[in-house]
């Protein structure tokens, strides 16, 4: 198989595709021929060695996220048989063409999904999900979300709509159009946020931060119960202002109730393909922090955006 491996902590170029053994499922495994890879803000940090629980094995492999096709089942595999299309997550594994995984932690690929949407909907789904249900989110609320245009805001905007909540949305002007599609009230991050927030006229009551930057501080001066702001970035932020580290663990149930929203055309992630042997560009177009949606390697090339 063909694996996106690092020798050494550092930047996108330190990324190489390295030919491995092809992986054979034990019991209960599955092997996934990868059509899709997602790329995450936690890949960057595993690659630059400022994940603190994660131990590079050099050469070491990476991703967390993919779609693809189940090649062979192991012993003890009743749920899926080979040809089936699914998605789901995996751990320092997914960036390559062949993914050996859990059964149990796999989710059917609607036909109405394409690949690669599919994987841009793994991790996203699931710490929206976890996010909002930590948080409390509901009928009434009215949630700030930073960084809104990115993947978790973008699924977070949407799911926040569904449970019937006010969403305001932070993004760089150039997202704000995007942000009213999605049902957003944008406001600019940066210098000012507070007053923007308050421009707007209504009162958060519920916060989930995925841009750092700040975007704690903020919340906590918008006078939100610092039990309801959350963040999944900026640890550091939340210890010191009392507010919360939202650590959503993956599950396939909470992705499964994601994809099936999508597939009915109630949620939409817009996504950037790269072919897997661009995937230094890909990693470092996550690094800009900018960038509507999700990222994603497309491993099978008939799935990459001409227009990238």
């Amino acid at each position: 198989m063909i694996a996106t491996v690092f020798d050494r902590h550092g930047p996108p170029e330190v990324l190489r595709l390295a030919e491995l053994p092809d992986p054979e499922p034990g019991f209960g495994e599955v092997r996934v021929r990868v059509r899709a890879a997602g790329v995450q803000p936690f890949d960057l940090a595993v690659r630059n060695g400022t994940m603190p629980w994660v131990t590079a094995v050099f050469p070491q492999q990476i991703g967390q996220e993919y779609s693809g096709i189940v090649d062979v089942v192991g012993d003890g595999v009743t749920s899926v048989a080979p040809g089936d299309a699914v998605l789901g997550s995996t751990m320092l594994r997914g960036q390559a063409s062949m993914v050996v995984v859990s059964a149990d932690t796999l989710v059917r690929k609607p036909a109405d999904l394409d690949f690669p949407t599919a994987a841009g909907l793994v991790a996203a789904g699931q710490t929206a999900t976890g996010a909002l249900d930590e948080l409390g989110v509901e009928l009434g609320d009215v949630l700030l979300v930073h960084a809104a245009a990115g993947s978790v805001g973008t699924l977070s905007v949407q799911l926040a709509r569904l449970l019937g909540a006010t969403v305001i949305g932070t993004a760089s002007r150039s997202n704000h159009e995007y942000l009213r599609d999605l049902g957003a009230i944008p406001v600019a991050y940066g210098p000012g946020l507070v007053d923007e927030v308050r421009a707007t006229g209504l009162t958060p009551t519920v916060a989930l931060d995925a841009a750092g930057r700040g975007a704690v501080s903020a919340s906590v001066e918008l006078g939100i119960d610092r039990a309801r702001i959350g963040t999944i970035v900026d640890e550091e932020s939340a210890s010191a202002l009392g507010t919360r580290v939202v650590r959503a663990p993956r599950d396939p149930g909470r992705l499964a109730r994601v994809v099936d929203l999508a597939a009915q055309g109630l949620l939409t992630m817009p996504v950037r393909t790269y072919p897997l042997t661009d995937v230094v560009e890909a990693h470092a177009a996550v690094e800009t922090g900018h960038g509507r949606g999700k990222v994603v390697l497309a491993i099978d090339l008939r799935d990459r955006d001409p227009g990238k």
